[in-house]
């Protein structure tokens, strides 16, 4: 099967995964994925773990994150780590769009 090197964001359409929160899966091997994630104001990504290491990217709105037994507030801009297993979870503040980086990819979302 030959390697899909582009995945456009044009002909992707976004995945609802739960009332007021989208993601759109781009560009993705085995070992590494990419995910566009929408949120509207208010909506909550319950916290949750996975054998994936993690990292966040803000390209807008502002969240507040809880990453193991530490809370911050985030915004456009800001990244965070997540490493394998640890339990985390978002609340949107303001609506916005998160980059989410898997290793490995995450199958479940394909």
């Amino acid at each position: 099967m030959p390697v899909q090197n582009l995945f456009s964001g044009d002909a992707t359409k976004p995945e609802t995964v739960a009332p007021g929160l989208s993601r759109k899966v781009g560009a993705h091997s085995d070992n590494v994925m990419v995910v566009e994630v929408h949120f509207e104001a208010g909506t909550t990504a319950p916290l949750h773990h996975h054998i994936h290491e993690q990292i966040t990217y803000v390209m807008s709105g502002k969240f507040e994150f809880t990453v193991g037994d530490k809370t911050y507030i985030v915004g456009a801009g800001d990244s965070l780590y997540k490493q394998p297993n640890i339990e985390h979870g978002a609340t949107c503040l303001e609506a916005g769009t998160l980059l989410d980086v898997f290793t490995p990819q995450r199958e479940d979302f394909l």
